[in-house]
């Protein structure tokens, strides 16, 4: 399971894998791409870099966070296309795409839908038996892998 956590100069990405109840952290990264690049190159770069992610690891289908509701118009609009280029190489892939707010995902991993990004990240960890935990982004992205996972497997 790949688990996206996007945005348009980093990209939190997570894999993780179910073993029976339990469930394994295979590896995470961040997708950095330079924030002064026009946005069509950043697009370009993430696209390639969730790309590159798929191959390697060949997942089975892919999780990724919704857009939330962002103060700034410009942003959130950004935002929605570093996560439509996901998207697309997900579809590319030919792989199954779920989605999930934040607030879903805070609430699975940590039991509270306004957690901190501290408190996911070492929730995280502990989930996944990690001893070095990666950075936020790929906490994130790997906070939202675990959640599809769970989702899955309750059959919801």
């Amino acid at each position: 399971m790949l688990g996206i956590d996007p945005g348009s100069v980093r990209t939190g990405w997570g894999v993780v894998e179910r073993d029976g109840q339990r469930q394994r952290g295979i590896a995470a990264g961040v997708i950095r791409v330079k924030e002064t690049a026009p946005l069509a190159e950043r697009l370009e770069a993430i696209h390639r870099g969730v790309c590159a992610v798929l191959a390697e690891h060949k997942p089975d289908a892919v999780a990724i966070e919704e857009v939330f509701f962002a103060r700034f118009a410009q942003a959130a609009l950004v935002l929605g296309h570093a996560r439509g280029v996901a998207l697309l190489a997900a579809a590319q892939a030919g792989l199954s795409v779920s989605t999930y707010p934040p607030s879903v995902v805070k609430r699975a991993v940590v039991g509270s839908g306004r957690a901190e990004k501290t408190q996911v990240a070492l929730l995280v960890g502990t989930l996944l038996g990690m001893r070095e935990l990666p950075g936020v982004d790929a906490t994130d992205a790997l906070a939202i892998a675990i959640t599809h996972l769970n989702v899955s497997r309750l059959g919801v």
